[in-house]
């Protein structure tokens, strides 16, 4: 009285087995393009600028330190931070180089 009849419904037209993959498929393909694809040319860009680091390059840390590169070692750096004050740092610290002559004008 209160409950309804079920009745079975008729199987819907599937597509087959490539058609039903394809929004997945599509999914990623996006996936790849919109992140994947950006984040590794960042990773490559970054390890190219800490392979170019040289004596003299003025840099800023993770931590927002600038100064100049006064030493390199294999994973390891001195930076100047001012005249008579140097740190040392690995490598990896460094987020950005600066143009020549910044650390000066401020």
């Amino acid at each position: 009285m209160f409950i309804s009849n079920a009745y079975a419904q008729a199987a819907g037209a599937e597509g087959g087995g490539i058609m039903g993959f394809l929004p997945l498929i599509l999914m990623f393909v996006v996936l790849y393009f919109v992140m994947i694809r950006p984040q590794m040319k960042r990773q490559k860009e970054v390890k190219n600028m800490l392979d170019a680091l040289a004596v003299g390059d003025e840099v800023v840390t993770v931590g927002g330190l600038m100064g100049k590169v006064t030493s390199i070692k294999d994973q390891y750096l001195s930076v100047e931070l001012l005249p008579g004050t140097e740190v040392k740092m690995q490598r990896n610290a460094v987020t950005a180089v600066l143009p020549k002559g910044t650390i000066k004008a401020i």
